[in-house]
């Protein structure tokens, strides 16, 4: 099957190398010539402009859109649509705000344009360990597309079965979900992302509470001087509380006890933020959501060991940076 992608960054690139290698056949844009040309040399057919990137796409075209929420994502989805024709689609695979898609599926139904909203979870580790996708869109045009979502999905692999799921839809044990109309992927992504907030704080405070059992304001038989990395280690095997995001962790702390490379920093990005308006909306109590949200803009005024925690749990999943820093040694 072909796909088009727009976006050829941490996750866009990545996941057309990983329907390469499932078979499939790509058409490729970006305003960067050489992310185009690498994936080019690998097998995909480059575009220099966004109408030439449509031109290279058969009838019915499938475009992916991997950009950031905004108005970057508006601005290229209107291009292309003003372009693209009766029964295309076109796919946001970013982490768009889902009331958006909701305007934008409406719209382009008018003019006979498919729309659908892929949540995409898997950051800089895809293109080995597969995408867990969350849909919105219509069905037919979610079927039609199957082909590329189960090749991008990370499969059932070694976890075992819940027991009784007999009869369900067997796209959910692949890592993959048709979540329901426009907007529901995004909807979900959302809430999955408000919920690695809470996750994360939740390790981060734990192992800052862990650094400090050692200081001198306790009594001397209170105090414990913690191997934080050999703790980090401990829990991943045989405790309840493992997860992709402890094993993000304990490579980090190994690496580097004190994350002294981090300074605690640490940016949202927006999922978060809609989750607690979407709480609020619904009179939803989301308490360690909210907390967790707050505690990002508390980082930026201040950093803790807990910061850098997530600061090194976020550069391991996403590849995500930490901003640089007004050195406040210079006059300004």
């Amino acid at each position: 099957m072909q796909l088009g992608m727009i976006g050829l960054g941490r996750m866009g690139g990545n996941i057309v190398r990983r329907l390469m290698r499932h078979g499939h056949s790509t058409v490729v844009y970006d305003k960067d010539a050489k992310a185009v040309a690498g994936l080019a040399a690998d097998g995909a057919v480059g575009s220099a402009t966004l109408e030439e990137f449509i031109a290279r796409l058969e009838r019915p075209r499938n475009a992916w859109v991997m950009l950031p929420a905004g108005r970057i994502t508006e601005q290229t989805i209107d291009t292309i649509a003003g372009v693209m024709q009766d029964g295309d689609v076109i796919i946001d695979g970013g982490n768009t705000f889902w009331q958006d898609d909701v305007r934008r599926g409406k719209a382009l139904k008018t003019r006979g344009i498919h729309y659908v909203d892929v949540g995409t979870s898997g950051g800089v580790w895809g293109l080995d360990r597969g995408y867990c996708m969350m849909i919105g869109g219509e069905k037919a045009v979610v079927d039609r597309l199957d082909p590329i979502f189960a090749a991008l999905a990370p499969g059932a692999g070694d976890i075992p079965r819940t027991e009784g799921r007999e009869g369900r839809d067997h796209r959910i044990e692949q890592g993959y979900i048709h979540a329901g109309p426009v907007g529901a992927g995004h909807f979900v992504k959302m809430i999955h992302n408000g919920i690695e907030y809470g996750l994360m704080q939740a390790y981060a405070e734990g192992f800052d509470i862990l650094k400090n059992a050692n200081l001198d304001a306790l009594p001397a038989d209170h105090r414990y001087d913690f191997d934080l990395a050999d703790i980090a280690e401990v829990w991943r095997r045989g405790s309840v509380i493992p997860s992709w995001l402890l094993d993000l962790t304990s490579t980090a702390l190994a690496d580097s006890p004190q994350l002294a490379e981090y300074s605690g920093f640490v940016e949202d990005s927006g999922e978060g933020r809609w989750t607690v308006n979407a709480a609020i909306d619904e009179a939803v109590p989301a308490e360690v959501l909210t907390a967790a949200l707050y505690t990002r803009f508390r980082s930026r005024k201040e950093h803790t060991f807990a910061e850098k925690i997530l600061s090194a749990m976020r550069a391991g999943f996403g590849g995500h940076k930490e901003p640089k820093q007004p050195d406040a040694s210079k006059p300004k």
